[in-house]
């Protein structure tokens, strides 16, 4: 038979008896032990460590081991957040009435959010936003449910309470990427106009307390969507 130089190589097979230094047939790996690695290097270095060869590596095994088990990079990415976003729902949701559980899972999304900053952009750097906080929303529109909110109602509703939660979620994370000039402190203080009262222009110079802020406004919305008497509910 001729011989074709362009024909793809085959696989050297794996040698035999004990395993060898990134033989990608290291005993009892899996998905998740290879998901949790590469969670705890985005978290410590961010996502540009996070490279299928880093990943193997820091695992002892073959690249191949990687994508026999999740797949390439992307799919690598979705399963991450999936899976972190799973974890963070295991916190417990805690209120005596349901609107102050419907707070508390817009709280842990914040938190979430905030507390683990790396894997937040990497979710939205890849369009998975919406699955890293999809077990906590659902959360919600289980409380929302018991609050009597149902329906497209409900729909609203979530997406009302998740809208406010993420816009606070991009602004801290701008003040983070933002170079200190930039900022809107900073550009504001520079603003000269006669007609603006002097106090408002001294105070739009200044940062705001962003939990503090944050608190305050999911109450307002959760408090007009949620009432405590369920019998003032306007969705009923």
């Amino acid at each position: 038979m001729e011989h074709n130089p362009e024909a793809p190589k085959m696989p050297l097979p794996e040698p035999t008896g004990k395993s060898s230094r990134h033989s990608g047939r290291r005993a009892g790996i899996g998905a998740p032990e290879i998901l949790d690695r590469a969670i705890t290097m985005v978290e410590a270095e961010g996502a540009d460590a996070l490279t299928m060869r880093r990943l193997a590596n820091e695992l002892d095994v073959a690249t191949t081991t990687i994508y026999w088990h999740v797949g390439n990079r992307a799919e690598l990415i979705t399963a991450l957040v999936r899976r972190h976003g799973a974890r963070l729902a295991e916190a417990p949701v805690e209120g005596d009435t349901a609107r102050d559980r419907v707070l508390a899972v817009a709280r842990l999304i914040w938190e979430s959010a905030i507390t683990h900053r790396e894997i937040t952009r990497l979710a939205s750097a890849h369009g998975a936003a919406s699955l890293h906080a999809q077990h906590l929303e659902l959360a919600m529109a289980r409380e929302l449910q018991e609050s009597g909110v149902v329906g497209e109602a409900a729909r609203d509703a979530l997406r009302a309470i998740t809208a406010c939660v993420g816009g606070f979620i991009v602004t801290t994370m701008l003040d983070d990427l933002v170079p200190a000039d930039h900022r809107r402190t900073s550009v504001l203080a520079d603003l000269d106009d006669p007609g603006l009262d002097p106090a408002t222009r001294e105070a739009l110079a200044t940062s705001s307390d962003l939990p503090s802020l944050f608190e305050a406004t999911l109450r307002a919305v959760v408090d007009s969507i949620v009432p405590a008497d369920l019998t003032a509910n306007a969705y009923l």
